[in-house]
């Protein structure tokens, strides 16, 4: 049975939650699931173009297979987002900075690939029009920016974290600090943020969105449903996790068919490497 938890949004009615049902388990050995692009996949793909990323260079590259611009960098291009006729890409450093190896994002524009403007940032989003969200985090950072087409900010939020863009803007946050002040936020025009249910896991895996908005966030061991609204239930508590041991297992969530996959990296006493994975089959029921 679901459990409802504090919604971010006082005095509306909650819908009927999703359901999950546990349909296999398997304990195994292995590396952990580390989030990671394949070599050859393009980083986004618009309509007839795609973008690819390989260390120095942007490219371009249509259905057929023809490049239409290329663009030097000087890391290693690991994102894109698209809209309006203008492309964000962020980027690793191929050198350790006191940013880590946070490379510079550039927006480029679509059509020839020329550069617009170099801006700062770890994640990103496209909004509508040529505009997009870039997050960044660290040294007293916690921050969203929304940038123009030209790449001026135009709003800023003091909140960072996994962006889910559609009717408004939501975050699952990620804050890196023990205890977490994570939580499921909206961000609201002017600098205004709604703030949701809290998290517990203060680095949770990249979220699923289904078909109606509801996210789904894998959370200290915990699978929890988030609504458009951002009221929240518990859907199933698979492995969870002490404040003190979040950090060191490595969850990932994923779509498979009908099914959801959450994976949960657990380490080895005296083994640094392979892990014990925890593997769950889970099958979803929607609201009625």
């Amino acid at each position: 049975m679901p459990k409802p938890e504090k919604s971010g949004r006082a005095g509306e009615p909650t819908s009927a939650p999703w359901r999950a049902t546990v349909v296999d388990y398997q304990r195994t050995v292995g590396r952990p699931p580390y989030e990671a692009r394949p070599a050859q996949q393009p980083l986004v793909l618009r309509d007839d173009l795609r973008i690819h990323g390989t260390t120095g260079e942007i490219r371009c590259v249509d259905t057929a297979g023809r490049t239409r611009w290329t663009h030097r960098c000087a890391g290693r291009p690991n994102a894109a987002h698209v809209s309006g006729g203008r492309v964000l890409v962020t980027t690793d450093s191929l050198e350790y900075t006191p940013w880590g190896f946070l490379g510079p994002a550039l927006l480029l524009d679509l059509a020839a690939g020329t550069q617009i403007a170099e801006l700062r940032g770890e994640r990103g989003a496209a909004l509508r029009g040529g505009r997009f969200l870039l997050g960044l985090e660290g040294y007293d950072f916690f921050n969203t920016w929304e940038h123009d087409r030209d790449g001026t900010a135009v709003d800023s939020w003091r909140s960072y974290g996994h962006y889910v863009v559609g009717t408004g803007v939501r975050v699952v946050e990620a804050d890196r600090t023990h205890p977490t002040s994570s939580r499921v936020v909206r961000l609201l025009p002017g600098g205004v943020i709604e703030r949701g249910p809290r998290l517990a896991d203060p680095q949770t895996p990249r979220p699923l969105v289904l078909d109606d908005g509801t996210i789904l966030v894998l959370d200290a061991g915990t699978l929890r449903a988030v609504d458009r609204r951002l009221d929240a239930v518990v859907l199933a508590e698979l492995l969870p996790l002490a404040p003190d041991q979040v950090s060191d297992f490595t969850p990932s969530l994923r779509r498979a068919g009908d099914h959801v996959t959450a994976v949960i990296a657990e380490p080895r006493p005296g083994h640094a490497s392979p892990h014990t994975l925890h593997t769950w089959t889970i099958a979803l029921d929607p609201p009625t």
